[in-house]
């Protein structure tokens, strides 16, 4: 079904920036970035989907029944979103909030033409279609002299001209009084924990996609770093989150709960990093998380084999430390991979405990749709297998619309406080905000 070339690469990240470019002539467009990073099971270091052959487009209306079909038809990489809204194929929920981005509620495709990258190797899977377009493809990405000035072109210009005017969809004082409406929720034993989440938005606005998300990604390097275009919507993404992956039998899910600064100073970084391993509330946070999404693998794991191997592991990125766990299980080889993501999802970080109180009262209490914001970003290989980040840390483009917007949240426990919320919210939206003023 494809052809496959295998090439030797010099350089590695010029290559890089060489197949994002060259990808801008397509509709259909998913890039996955691991910024070199070493403790998080990936496979490849960067992978290409360009070119849609087939596709599927659904509302969330059986959605993941949809998805099951067209997986199992095509049998074949597919590459594509999971929106946060389909919570509402999974359970008896609506999203009736703002929606200024329009995203199709899920969006996957299967790419005539595939790029994966792994140290000095470069592996292209073309459908045998288009297998005499290697050759020409090859020496425009790595040889065309109008990509290269593109990509000078690319790194020198800017915003400056047209400054991108930032709006708050909840205000300060707003954002208190909800927070306090979660607690009293939790108070009275609705909930224990829900993620509670803001838009920032601008309008009337254009950016750059391309410039922009290699903005974002050269200042936070993330493990899940996504570029995702389909027509005029995009996704630039420096996620440092993954949702799920299934190797073979294995399946691995690394829900994120905790969040502490960073310091350029190095002796108070290493104290910010060791305040937030010892932080009860940001613990606990994760815990009640780790709980819920051992519960949600034990839907479809083979049993007594779901494990927690590693909890509340620190990790630093850039811009932020993280409190980070692992959970893992097995399945038996008859289990379909679409039934191991909608037992899962939304994922625990990005929801609460228990989920379905958590997202109704989210749905209440917020003022968007989350959209692909909290959903997922991945693909699925011939043999079944799966890898998806959690959309965090991402801008959000509607290219028509204009409109720009970018959401961070935070888990509200009993332990909260409105304040500490807010500001850990600002640290979340400090990389999206710069790079959009600068």
């Amino acid at each position: 079904m494809r052809t496959k070339q295998i090439h030797h690469i010099s350089k590695p990240e010029v290559i890089k920036q060489q197949l994002l470019l060259w990808s801008q002539q397509f509709g259909a467009v998913v890039w996955l970035d691991s910024n070199n990073y070493n403790h998080h099971q990936l496979q490849y270091d960067a992978i290409l989907a360009v070119d849609e052959f087939t596709s599927i487009q659904t509302d969330y209306v059986n959605a993941f029944d949809k998805l099951k079909e067209y997986q199992s038809i095509t049998n074949d990489w597919i590459f594509g979103y999971l929106t946060y809204d389909l919570k509402n194929d999974v359970e008896a929920l609506s999203s009736a909030n703002f929606d200024g981005l329009g995203f199709p509620d899920l969006y996957f495709f299967q790419p005539q033409k595939l790029f994966l990258l792994k140290g000095n190797t470069l592996e292209m899977h073309y459908l045998k279609m288009v297998a005499d377009e290697f050759d020409v493809d090859l020496k425009a990405i790595c040889y065309n002299d109008e990509c290269q000035s593109e990509l000078v072109e690319d790194k020198q210009s800017s915003n400056l001209e047209n400054p991108i005017k930032i709006h708050l969809r909840i205000h300060k004082d707003e954002y208190f009084a909800k927070v306090n409406s979660m607690l009293k929720h939790i108070y009275r034993g609705d909930i224990y924990e829900a993620n509670f989440c803001q838009e920032f938005f601008a309008e009337e606005t254009q950016i750059n996609p391309l410039e922009t998300y290699n903005k974002l990604n050269r200042i936070s390097k993330p493990p899940f770093a996504t570029f995702l275009k389909l027509n005029d919507k995009y996704l630039l993404s420096a996620s440092p989150e993954r949702y799920i992956k299934k190797e073979g039998q294995t399946i691995t899910s690394q829900p994120i709960k905790g969040t502490a600064k960073r310091s350029e100073n190095a002796d108070e970084d290493a104290k910010l990093k060791a305040a937030l391993e010892r932080d009860i509330k940001e613990r606990s946070e994760n815990v009640m998380i780790v709980d819920l999404v051992r519960n949600d693998l034990s839907k479809t794991a083979i049993k007594g084999s779901v494990e927690v191997k590693e909890l509340c592991k620190v990790y630093t990125f850039d811009q932020v430390h993280q409190m980070i766990s692992t959970i893992q299980s097995k399945v038996s080889s008859d289990v379909s991979p679409i039934d191991i993501i909608k037992t899962t999802f939304p994922m625990g970080s990005m929801t609460g405990a228990p989920k379905i109180s958590a997202m109704k009262i989210i749905e209440d209490l917020e003022e968007t749709k989350r959209g692909l914001y909290s959903g997922a970003v991945g693909y699925f290989t011939p043999e079944g297998d799966f890898d998806f980040n959690v959309v965090i840390r991402s801008i959000l483009y509607n290219e028509t619309n204009q409109y720009v917007s970018y959401s961070v949240g935070g888990a509200i426990t009993a332990k909260s406080d409105p304040l500490n919320e807010y500001e850990e919210c600002l640290i979340k939206a400090k990389a999206m905000r710069e790079v959009l003023e600068s």
